[in-house]
C-alpha cells in the first residue's frame, strides 16, 4: 500500500511504501489506564447477546472510551491468506477497506499522521491521506488472535500524539473481549450451518424412506436400502431429477440396482400414480423387441392373429424403463429415436400415428460411448437418452451397506417361507464384508437365499456361504482381517466415529464392535 507510515513510540518517519501499514513492535509492560470491572461487565453485556458484533460496534466504542479514549474505532479480521473476513467501524468518517494484510506485530502507534507523510503515487489517496482528510491525527493498533484468524483493533484520535505505550494494556483488554465475542459468533454460525445441513440430510432420508417403503412392506425387491455416503449421493441425485420430465440414463455394473433406482425415480415423480413398465432389451430377440415396444396390428406377421398393444402404449402417463438399452438393434434404435423426438410411433403393420405421454429411463451396464465409436449404437439416440445420467456404484464401493442389505433380504426370505429370519454369525458377516462381490447386489441376494436354506437353527455360518472369488484375486484381497479392519475404519469415518451408528451400519452389536476395535487396535485419531 502506498503512503505507509512507521513510528518508534512518537517519532514519525517515512518508510518504503511497499511495506505493511502496521509496523512490528514488542509488547510494553502491562501498564496504563486500568480496565475496571464495571467497564468489563458493561462490555460483556453489550457483545454477549448479539450474533454480529457490527450491529453494536458504535456502542462498544462508547464503552471502551473510558479505557482508551478515541474518536473512532475500527475492527478487521483477516484469514491466514490476509483476506478480510469481517470489518467494522464505529463512525462513517473512518475510511473503509483501508487495512493491509494481517501483520505479525503486537501493537503499533502513530503519533502524527500529517508529519513527514510520504506522497502517494497512486491515483487514489492512501489510507493515511484518507485518515487525515477525515480529521484524524494519531492512532493505536493492537493485534489479537481468534481461532485461526488475526484481528486488528484500531483506536483513532483527532489529537496528535494521543497514545503512548501506557495505552496498550487497556487496548489489549478490549481486543481480547472483542476477539472472544467474534469467535463465539463464528462458532454459532458454523453450528447453524451444520444444523441446516443435518436438517437437509434428515429431510432427504425421510423422503427416501417414504418412497422406498411404498407398497408391500414385506417385498424383498424394489427397496432402496443403504446408508453409505456414496449411495445417499446417488439417491439425492435421483431425487433431484425425479420432479422433472427429463430422460434419465442409469449406468452401472450388472446387479447394482438400476431397476430399483428407476422405480425410486418413478415413485418420487409426478407420474407415481401412472404405470411403471420395464423391458429388458437383452432378453428379447431383435424381431420380438420391436413388436414388444411398439405393438403390432393383426396380420403384421405370421402368427399375428390379433393386434397387440406395445409397452410404450402401456406406459402412457407413466414411466418406461429400458434396461440394457445397448442391446437394441439399429433398426429399433431408429424407430425409438423418432418416438423420443416426436412422442409418436406406429405399431408394426399399422398406418395410424400413435401418441403416448411417456417418461423414459434407460439403463446399461456398458459404456455406450465405445458402442457409438464402434457404430453399434446411434450417436443421436445416445445424446437423446443421456440427458441426465446417474452412475450407480458397485457393491464393493459401498461395502458398509452389505449388513443392511443382508438383513433386508433375510427378512424377505423369512416372510416368504414363514418363520423367523435367519441371522448371520460374526464369521459370516466378516466373510460378506471381505468378499469382492463381482455380481453386486444380485450375487449377495442369491448367496443369502442359499445360505438361509442351509442354515442350522437359523444361524448362517461362514460354511453356508457360497462365495466364489474371481480368478486372479490377489492374496491381499483374501486377507480377511485386513479387509474387516479397513471396513470398520471406513464405517467409523462415515459416521464421525459414532460407535452406535457404526455398529448398526455394520450389522453388529456395540459389544461385537468394541471387541473388533480392541482386536485391531482401532482408535479415534486426535486432532493435533
Amino acid at each position: 500500500m502506498s503512503g505507509a507510515l512507521a513510528m518508534d513510540h512518537g517519532n514519525v518517519e517515512p518508510i518504503d511504501c511497499e511495506q505493511p501499514f502496521w509496523i512490528a513492535r514488542q509488547a510494553p509492560p502491562e501498564s496504563g489506564r486500568p480496565f475496571v470491572p464495571e467497564t468489563s461487565a458493561e462490555l460483556l453485556r453489550t457483545i454477549a447477546g448479539v450474533l454480529d458484533i457490527r450491529s453494536v460496534f458504535p456502542r462498544v466504542s462508547d464503552i471502551v472510551k473510558k479505557v482508551v479514549p478515541h474518536d473512532g474505532l475500527a475492527l478487521k479480521f483477516s484469514d491466514s491468506a490476509g483476506h478480510a473476513t469481517l470489518e467494522a467501524r464505529s463512525t462513517d468518517d473512518l475510511p473503509e477497506h483501508g487495512w493491509d494484510a494481517a501483520p505479525q506485530e503486537e501493537f503499533s502507534i502513530i503519533g502524527d499522521l500529517r508529519r513527514n507523510r510520504p506522497q502517494s503515487t497512486d491515483a487514489e489517496p492512501s489510507i493515511a491521506d484518507r485518515l487525515v482528510a477525515a480529521g484524524y491525527r494519531s492512532m493505536l493498533c493492537v493485534r489479537a488472535v481468534a481461532q485461526t484468524q488475526v484481528m486488528q483493533l484500531g483506536f483513532f484520535s483527532k489529537k496528535a500524539k494521543a497514545y503512548t505505550a501506557d495505552d496498550v494494556a487497556g487496548a489489549r483488554h478490549v481486543a481480547d473481549y472483542v476477539a472472544v465475542s467474534v469467535a463465539h459468533e463464528q462458532l454459532a454460525a458454523a453450528e447453524r450451518d451444520r444444523a441446516e445441513a443435518r436438517g437437509r440430510s434428515e429431510r432427504l432420508v425421510a423422503r427416501v424412506r417414504a418412497i422406498a417403503h411404498k407398497g408391500e412392506p414385506t417385498s424383498t425387491r424394489g427397496r432402496v436400502v443403504g446408508r453409505s455416503d456414496v449411495w445417499q449421493r446417488v439417491l439425492a441425485r435421483a431425487l433431484r431429477v425425479a420432479s422433472t420430465e427429463a430422460t434419465v440414463f442409469l449406468q452401472g455394473e450388472s446387479g447394482t440396482g438400476k431397476e430399483v433406482v428407476a422405480r425410486f425415480i418413478h415413485d418420487a415423480s409426478r407420474r407415481k400414480d401412472g404405470p411403471f413398465v420395464a423391458i429388458n432389451c437383452a432378453a428379447l430377440p431383435e424381431q420380438l423387441l420391436e413388436s414388444e415396444l411398439f405393438g403390432y396390428e393383426r396380420g403384421a406377421f405370421t402368427g399375428a392373429h390379433q393386434s397387440k398393444v406395445g409397452q410404450i402404449e402401456l406406459a402412457a402417463r407413466g414411466t418406461l424403463f429400458l434396461d440394457e438399452v445397448s442391446e437394441m438393434s439399429l433398426l429399433a434404435q431408429a424407430k425409438f429415436l423418432r418416438f423420443l423426438q416426436e412422442r409418436e410411433f406406429q405399431r408394426l403393420g399399422g398406418t395410424r400415428i400413435q401418441k403416448a405421454n411417456v417418461r423414459v429411463i434407460a439403463a446399461t451396464n456398458r459404456g455406450l460411448t465405445r458402442s457409438v465409436e464402434q457404430g453399434t449404437f446411434r450417436e443421436d439416440l445416445f445424446y437423446r437418452l443421456k440427458v441426465f445420467d446417474v452412475q450407480l456404484p458397485m457393491l464393493r464401493d459401498r461395502i458398509s451397506d452389505v449388513p443392511l442389505l443382508a438383513e433386508h433380504f433375510l427378512a424377505g426370505f423369512a416372510d416368504a417361507l414363514g418363520g423367523a429370519p435367519a441371522r448371520l454369525s460374526d464369521d459370516a458377516v466378516s466373510a460378506l464384508l471381505a468378499h469382492g462381490w463381482p455380481g453386486n447386489i444380485r450375487e449377495l441376494r442369491n448367496v443369502l437365499e442359499s445360505a438361509a436354506i442351509l442354515a442350522d437353527e437359523g444361524v448362517i455360518e461362514r460354511r453356508h456361504l457360497s462365495l466364489h472369488e474371481p480368478m486372479g484375486l490377489t492374496p491381499a484381497v483374501q486377507d480377511l482381517p485386513t479387509i474387516e479392519r479397513r471396513t470398520i475404519e471406513n464405517a467409523l469415518r462415515e459416521t464421525d466415529w459414532n460407535k452406535s451408528k457404526t455398529a448398526r451400519r455394520l450389522g453388529l452389536t456395540r459389544t461385537q464392535l468394541y471387541v473388533r476395535l480392541r482386536r485391531y487396535g482401532i482408535e479415534q485419531p486426535t486432532d493435533n
